[in-house]
């Protein structure tokens, strides 16, 4: 029963993310629709056209003032000896510590993925989190865009101090669904 519950609320929350902070639909057909008029009304050949210029993400307007915080006296939302945090380690064979960081990174790393995302526009393809010791944001885009790795420190209350590090991969994966390696549950 415990493990149908982990599995419902991390669902819920990848689901919560994805609408919150990924829907780029409406803007990605309007700038399609865009494209394809400019392509239609010009007659340049394809073949004789430039390469596109590879696209640096600008991480000082994504970064906040806030410095990172001590990890040995930080007051997370979650208790480590809470369901949550326990349901967590659990699942992604991690201690309860560890647990307890991914899961308050992880619930505010939308802060973190909308200010990159509001960059990438149509570039943007995937993200994923890990869910290992050293939880990171990985980013999958077109190659039109650098590779590059950031340290974000987040500034909202919920993670104040806590660092989420974001990697940029232009490798055009698409992740529909991360449940295919989790099935086990």
């Amino acid at each position: 029963m415990s493990k149908h519950l982990v599995k419902l609320m991390l669902m819920s929350t990848v689901a919560m993310w994805m609408l919150t902070g990924c829907d780029n639909s409406i803007e990605a057909t309007d700038k399609a629709a865009t494209v394809t008029e400019q392509t239609d009304s010009k007659s340049a050949d394809v073949s004789t056209a430039a390469p596109a210029e590879e696209t640096a993400i600008d991480w000082t307007s994504i970064a906040t003032e806030e410095k990172p915080a001590a990890l040995a006296n930080y007051d997370y939302p979650f208790a480590l000896d809470s369901q949550n945090v326990r349901n967590y380690a659990d699942y992604f064979k991690v201690d309860n510590t560890t647990a307890q960081h991914n899961l308050t990174v992880g619930m505010a790393s939308n802060e973190a993925l909308s200010k990159v995302l509001d960059q990438l526009s149509t570039s943007y393809t995937s993200h994923e989190l890990t869910d290992d010791e050293n939880i990171k944001l990985i980013i999958h885009t077109t190659a039109d865009v650098d590779a590059s790795r950031y340290d974000y420190v987040f500034a909202e209350d919920f993670a104040k101090g806590l660092v989420l590090p974001i990697e940029i991969r232009p490798d055009g994966v698409k992740n529909e669904s991360n449940t295919d390696s989790h099935e086990s549950m």
